[in-house]
């Protein structure tokens, strides 16, 4: 015997209907399809109500309301804009005023949206101050506008939006208010990737992969990065990454490409963090700063300094293992490196190598903008936007770095002019008897004392210069370098320096006339690089003052110096650096 055929329910396939007309809307379908509809006789309603709807998304429709479908998605997209915005709220709970302003709201946001058809008694157009809830909800407790709660009908006149506490006993409550803004953004870029020719649909940015959706953070929540996000290519191809051998990430600036291991299994927060970590890399023009250093040592300082400023950002989440130390903090990459070339051996080990170093690239061949200006300009952009719109805390130290960089180097010898300048104070003249100047003809009998630097003064200015005369070094920054401390001398007359040239064995020149240096100079040597038996010479001679300050003029082929404490700098070729951590200033000849 057949079983008897199920009734069909008019009321019911209508609600239906405009429930699937919902759900097919960019930005309303992704709040309908986890809302939970019920249009039965499980909530007590009045017959001359539409529809209720709770904090959990609960949809309460009157099953003994006769209305189309079109009408019914206009209802539905109403409670789903009450819980998007924010309006059901344990304080406002049964008030009719709160819940009139919120309906105003919703309308203005439905008029523009064009969902569904408004039913007859909502069809006029919303109140033009319909903007701002609170706004209008204080408005109307003062004035009682009737016309208003011709959009509250959707309960007959009383509050449509009923309090219950947000939970689902099978995990975390709805975050209607982020849900919104991901189906808001994703409509958004659905349609602008249509608009410029691109096949998307809605929805394609969450079935994203984590990597990709945090890329996609940079480029529409973070601007001080998103520029120079902008720029790089993600390369997640397995083969490709394994062949590589890269762990979890890694930076080729060169070809504008950042290979992603998606077997590292990272969560999206994770992801942002590896990403913005390799941004940085790119940003700050760390390749371009290695110069003449070891190359994964320069990785590992450039990473400790990175890791840093992302956790005091808060930028992502930091997975586990990678290099991370709180007493290198407010250190610069180049400190830091410093102090890992005392145990190269041990941090060689511990390099990530995500920097794939190699030629120079350039972002625009046409323009002829190379990479390393783009990239400082993206990020000074950024900074500028970051700081103009208040997005966030930003560590002192990456701000400098990067006002740093898109400002023009010094030039190595105005830095050496001001290390002069703070050693060397301008001399005093006195006036003094102990040689008249000459007299006036109109006053020949005043004698007039003439001006005169103090002795005593002149006799302790001056330094020691030790300089490297190795086969490795350059002739022609030799001579800049001496041409520049024999000017500065003269300028602040600083009269005699004591020179000492150094490569197999040092060879004392004495003292000599400042302005001697630079044209009267005989090389000797040019074996063999070792400093230190010069240094102990000066240190050794009697007639050297041990408050006199030292320069010294090497490629950086050479071993760790023993100074004693005196006051020194050093004069190194660009490009080269020295294998121990210095502690006075080095001025880079170019």
């Amino acid at each position: 015997m057949k079983g008897k055929q199920k009734k069909a329910n008019p009321a019911l396939e209508a609600f239906e209907a405009g429930r699937g007309l919902v759900q097919r809307d960019p930005v309303l379908g992704p709040l309908v399809r986890e809302a939970r509809s019920h249009f039965d006789d499980s909530y007590p309603m009045a017959r001359g109500d539409w529809i209720w709807v709770d904090a959990n998304g609960d949809l309460y429709g009157n099953s003994h309301r006769r209305a189309e479908p079109g009408e019914w998605a206009y209802v539905i997209g109403h409670c789903l804009l009450h819980l998007a915005l924010g309006h059901i709220r344990e304080d406002r709970d049964g008030d009719v005023l709160w819940n009139a302003a919120c309906d105003c709201v919703v309308a203005r946001y439905l008029a523009d949206l064009r969902i569904g058809k408004p039913p007859g008694e909502m069809a006029g157009p919303p109140p033009s101050n319909a903007r701002e809830e609170e706004t209008l909800w204080r408005w109307l407790k003062e004035n009682r506008d009737a016309a208003y709660f011709g959009y509250s009908t959707m309960s007959g006149g009383r509050a449509d939006m009923v309090w219950k506490p947000r939970q689902h006993w099978w995990g975390q409550p709805t975050d209607w208010r982020q849900l919104f803004a991901e189906s808001l953004r994703d409509a958004l870029r659905t349609a602008v990737d249509y608009a410029g020719g691109v096949n998307t649909k809605p929805g394609d940015y969450k079935r994203m992969g984590p990597v990709q959706r945090a890329q996609e953070w940079f480029l529409s929540h973070y601007p001080l990065l998103g520029g120079v996000a902008s720029g790089f290519q993600l390369v997640t191809e397995t083969l490709t990454v394994q062949r590589m051998d890269i762990p979890i990430a890694a930076i080729s600036c060169h070809m504008r490409e950042i290979y992603v291991n998606t077997a590292a299994k990272l969560t999206e927060e994770e992801w942002r963090f590896v990403l913005a970590h390799e941004y940085l890399h790119a940003a700050l023009c760390h390749e371009q700063r290695l110069g003449s250093r070891d190359p994964e040592l320069w990785n590992v300082a450039c990473d400790y300094v990175i890791n840093q400023w992302l956790r005091d950002m808060e930028v992502g989440s930091m997975p586990e293992g990678l290099l991370f130390d709180p007493e290198l903090k407010e250190l610069s990459a180049e400190s830091i490196y410093d102090l890992l070339v005392l145990n190269m051996r041990k941090y060689r080990r511990m390099a990530q190598r995500d920097i794939l170093f190699g030629p120079p690239g350039w972002i625009n061949g046409k323009d002829g903008i190379d990479l390393d200006t783009w990239c400082r300009s993206a990020i000074q952009r950024g900074l500028d936007y970051h700081e103009g719109h208040d997005r966030g805390y930003l560590p002192a130290g990456l701000v400098e770095e990067i006002r740093a960089l898109s400002q023009p180097p010094i030039p190595w010898d105005v830095k050496l002019a001001k290390w002069f300048d703070e050693r060397f104070e301008p001399l005093e003249k006195r006036r003094t008897y102990a040689r008249l100047s000459r007299r006036q003809s109109s006053t020949p009998e005043i004698p007039r004392p003439s001006w005169r630097y103090e002795e005593a003064a002149q006799a302790g200015r001056t330094f020691g210069v030790l300089l490297d005369t190795s086969g490795s070094m350059d002739r022609a920054l030799l001579a800049a370098a001496l041409g520049s401390i024999a000017s500065y001398s003269v300028a602040r007359d600083v009269n005699r320096v004591r020179v000492v040239f150094c490569d197999a064995e040092p060879y004392d020149q004495g003292y000599m006339e400042a302005a001697d240096i630079a044209g009267s100079v005989r090389v000797r040597g040019r074996g063999g690089t070792v400093l230190q038996p010069g240094v102990e010479l000066l240190e050794h001679a009697e007639d050297f003052p041990k408050e006199a300050p030292l320069l010294v003029i090497t490629d950086g082929e050479c071993d760790r110096l023993n100074l004693y404490g005196r006051d020194h700098a050093f004069l190194v070729p660009r490009g080269k650096s020295l294998p121990f951590p210095p502690k006075g200033p080095i001025f880079y000849l170019s």
